[in-house]
This record gives structure tokens, sequence and C-alpha cells, in this order.
């Protein structure tokens, strides 16, 4: 790819607004950003894209944008009047330029002939997940770039079932997006197409969570002098988790400065809730106020971080896993004890998600699921059983912080999983018991777990091939332990296939993705994938020991033999 020719094909274009002409005028000098803008395109994957924001080929601006709606528009126009009619609806979360990516998207709909929702206001994840069955449109667009730093904005595409669009779809949008112009395409945003979301969408997304509470009782009893401290982290989780804590009636706290739209994201270092440090002003509220619990919601509200009070009465940050495996054992308690656990009840989890799931859902006799990472193959398990009526959907989550209970939604909602939350602290508190307290009785009754992921960042215009080459490197060797654990199997996720240790194969009913999955002996595993969304590089340990201790020394000795096995791998 010619990116010298392409940068002037870009800055001599009639067609560049003003701002693009003066920010790439201002690399003219500088050759690697120019390269990197420019030898390269944004690639439009299964999630959509996403990058840093910026004026290039290989940027999220409104030009990529553009081409990426006119190539979704394309792809509407080959359904038909009636999916035209049908309509796409649009939602933008708090990022630099998401309400104007979002606005594009809509003329450029609108231009084509299809109708075209919008909101009029910042809105998460979860509930434009909700609107594309609410408005019964034929797709919906997100423009997020979910818990990335604040330098990055994205856009995400859902199919009429309001899953993330199937990677069958996605490749015929692609070739359309291929056959696009970066900075010809044009909207309309006059158009008498472009209709607003009715106002009621948000009142009846309140209810609908309000119908998956469990515990009724205990949240009537508690949930006023609960002390729960939430905070949206500058995002749009703020309104929709405020509103249904208040509908159950949950004593809240919000971090004040934290409510913001900040583009920024100026109190925190990366809009993150996995990590502790972006819970730090709402742990630091929640110790001035003697609070039980800390919420917080990244921009796109998809995502909940929680941080517990410990026996010595330290704030904790829970990982994913923990939060995941708590609302799993809070979700299987209360539909036995009020004897509502359907027969055919089945849980879904991504494959790099804790190895605990599994002890809890044999001992409720619930089937439990795994997938690639990706909440859209969760949404396709609900949408697959909801057709076959083979097993009822429960609960589905990942690692990454991402919860579902219902089906209102086909993606991870942090909305649902506050409300959850809180009234999981009213129920334990009900029965007199901490949930930290709980957590330690479920390592004493399925044995201590100790799941981690670390990622490897990279850089550059070829980030993402050198990742994958470092993971089709690791199929290519022959691993029979991994610091001094046996390594019973190898799951080839490229190919679908698990090799165990006598060198027997079998085939994996999954779909396919770059990723090296080790089962170690024991019920541990260590996987390596190539982030989909970033340019790093991500190793999943699931250890389990005697107790923590026992867990994070066995944790030490595998990262040294993993960075020498990646090492291996590379050359």
């Amino acid at each position: 790819m010619d990116y010298k020719k392409n940068y002037r094909d870009w800055i001599d274009s009639p067609f560049l607004n003003e701002e693009g002409k003066a920010e790439l005028t201002a690399i003219a000098d500088n050759e690697k950003d120019i390269e990197y803008r420019f030898g390269g395109e944004l690639e439009f994957g299964t999630a959509g894209m996403r990058g840093v924001i910026g004026y290039g080929m290989n940027m999220m601006n409104v030009y990529t944008v553009k081409r990426a709606t006119q190539g979704l528009a394309e792809w509407v126009k080959s359904l038909g009047k009636a999916a035209m009619e049908k309509g796409v609806v649009i939602s933008f979360d708090t990022r630099r330029k998401s309400e104007e990516f979002a606005k594009a998207t809509a003329a450029v709909l609108a231009k084509n002939g299809i109708k075209a929702y919008l909101f009029d206001d910042v809105h998460p994840v979860p509930m434009l997940s909700y609107a594309v069955r609410y408005l019964k449109t034929i797709a919906g667009v997100m423009i997020t770039a979910s818990h990335n730093p604040k330098e990055y904005n994205g856009y995400k595409v859902y199919g009429e079932d309001g899953a993330q669009m199937s990677p069958e779809d996605t490749a015929i949008v692609v070739d359309y997006i291929n056959k696009t112009d970066y900075l010809s395409v044009e909207g309309d945003e006059n158009s008498a197409l472009i209709f607003p979301v009715p106002a009621k969408l948000d009142e009846d997304y309140i209810e609908e969570l309000s119908k998956l509470t469990l515990s009724k009782e205990a949240v009537e009893k508690c949930g006023a002098n609960l002390k729960l401290v939430y905070t949206p982290v500058h995002g749009s989780g703020y309104k929709p988790v405020t509103a249904i804590l208040k509908k159950l009636g949950i004593n809240t706290t919000v971090v004040e400065e934290q409510t913001t739209k900040d583009t920024e994201f100026s109190t925190v270092k990366v809009p993150n809730p996995e990590f502790k440090e972006t819970l730090s002003m709402g742990i630091e509220l929640a110790n001035k106020i003697n609070a039980d619990v800390v919420f917080g919601t990244d921009p796109d509200s998809d995502r909940l971080g929680v941080a517990l009070k410990n026996e010595e009465g330290d704030f904790v940050a829970l990982s994913g896993n923990q939060v995941g495996i708590l609302l799993l054992d809070y979700i299987l308690t209360r539909l036995a004890e009020d004897k509502a656990m359907p027969d055919n009840a089945a849980v879904v989890k991504s494959f790099v998600t804790t190895g605990m799931a599994k002890a809890l859902c044999d001992d409720y006799g619930v089937t439990l699921y795994e997938t690639p990472v990706g909440f859209k193959f969760i949404g396709e398990k609900i949408k697959q059983w909801e057709r076959d009526n083979k097993h009822t959907y429960i609960f589905g989550f990942e690692e990454s912080c991402g919860y579902l209970r219902g089906t209102h939604a086909r993606d991870k909602d942090a909305v649902v999983a506050s409300m959850l939350c809180a009234e999981m602290v009213c129920y334990y508190t009900y029965i007199g018991k901490t949930v930290f307290a709980r957590l330690q009785e479920i390592y004493a009754k399925y044995g201590y777990v100790l799941d981690l992921n670390i990622s490897v960042q990279y850089s550059g215009l070829n980030a993402m091939k050198e990742m994958n080459a470092v993971v089709d490197g690791l199929k290519t060797l022959k691993v029979d332990e991994i610091g001094g654990m046996k390594v019973d199997a190898v799951r080839d996720y490229s190919a679908a296939k698990r090799t165990a240790a006598d060198g027997t194969v079998s085939e994996m009913d999954i779909p396919k993705c770059n990723c090296v999955y080790y089962e170690l002996a024991g019920g541990s595993f260590i996987c390596v994938r190539p982030s989909g969304t970033e340019p790093k590089l991500k190793i999943y340990y699931s250890i389990k020991a005697k107790d923590e201790v026992a867990a994070k020394a066995k944790l030490e000795e595998l990262k040294v033999a993993v960075s020498a096995l990646l090492e291996k791998a590379k050359a």
C-alpha cells in the first residue's frame, strides 16, 4: 500500500474538512505517523471497528465512519424495501466525537433511503441492544470504544436479534465497505427519515430489568439502609443504573465528580472498571461514609467493576471472574430456593473465563456451555435456544467484567449486573452474611482458583499481524509441561481441534478463532490469544490450588515458563 500517495490523496481532496486538512498538514514531516495513518486500513471485524481518533484510513474519523455506514447501508438495501423501512437504531456514549459520528451514521443511512432512529443523548450498549428488539429494526450501531483509553473510539454493529452482527453478515458488509471510497460518501442530516428514539423506551427498559429481581423481600428489608457507592466514570451508565436502583428502593450514593460527560475521563488513568485505580474515588467516598460496596461502569456501561470490604474492613477490587462466580452462585441459589430453576437451565461463558463455573453448574445440575471470547457468541446461544427450546438461558458472563441475566439485551449489561449485585448484597445482609464471606465459602466448597489475565502490549502498523504470528508459532511447538504442570491437552481454536497428551485428536464444536489453550493437570489452564479490539496479546491463567498462597506461587512459575514459550514461538 502506497501510504505516501494515500496521504496526498486525502490532503488534496476537496471533500476533506478544514479540521482534517489542518491535522494532516501538521504531520507533513512525520514519516512514521503518515505511514501509520495511511499504510493500512482500520479493520472492520465481527465486533465492528475500533481505533485511535484522527484523520487517515487507519484511524477513527467521520470519513471512516461514513464509509463503514455506506457499506452497512448497501447490505440493508440488498435485503429489500421492508428491511429499509425497519431501519437502523443508533446510540453513542460520552467519548470524543461520539455524537458527531452517530449523527453522521444516521445521515448516511437516511441518504440511502433507510430509516434511522437516533438517541438524543448518550445511552449504553445494553440499551442499544434492547432498542433493536424494541423498535424491531434490521440492525443497530453503537458508537463507542468501550473501556479503551480516551484516544479511542469505535463503531459496533448489531443484528436484528440485538446481538453483535454475525460473522456471515459482517463479511457481506465488509465486502461492500471495501468497494466504497473514503471521502465522497454523502449524508443527509436533515432527512425526514431520521427519527428520535421514543422516550418511553427508557422507562420500558427499566421496567424489564425490574422483572429479573430475585430477592424482593431482602431488598425491601435492607435496600433503604444499604450503603452503596456508584460511579459511572463519566460514562453512559449514570441515568439507567441510578434509575433501576432507585426503582428497587436501594440507597445509592454517586461519585458526583464522575457523573459529568467528560470526554477526557480526566479523573482516571483509563475508564476501565476492571482496575482498582479506576474505582479509587468511589472507594475513597465509601470509606468516608462507611459504605458496604462500590460499583463502577465503563463509558458504554457494558462492564461492571465491584469493590467489597474484606474481613479486615479494607476494600478489595474483585476480578471479573470473582464477580461472575458470585453472581452465578447467587442466581443458582435463589432459583433453587424459590423452586424456580428451569429443568433445562443453561449458563454460558467464554472459554477463557474461570473454570470454577463448571463446579457450580454441576452442583445444581445446570448445563454449562463455552464460547469463544466475545459476547456475541453468548447472544447466538440465546437465539439458538429460543428457536429449538433445547435450553432456558439463565446467565452468561465473561471474565472481562461482562454479565447478562435476562434476554432483553444480547450483549453484556452493566445496568442489570448493577441491579443484581446490589440485591445480592441485600440478600446476604438479610441472612446475616457478607458477600466477601460468601466468596470464601465458595472457595472452601469448590476449591481455590486464581484467575488472572496479563496483556503484552504491541504497537505499530503491523501489531495485529505480529500478535497473530506469535499465536501461530505456539501451534507448531510440542508442549508436554508448563512450569512443572503437565499439559493434558492442547486446544487449537483456529482449527477447532483438541489434541490430548496421548496424541488423540478430537473435533470441537465451536466457532473458530486464533487461540491456543493449554489444559493443565488438576483443572488449571493457560490460554493465549490476540485481542480483537486492541494491540495486545492476552494471556489467561486459571490456577486451581489448595489456597491463595499456593496459587500465587504457582502463578509466578507459570509466568516465567510462558515467557520462555512465547520467545520460542517467535523464533
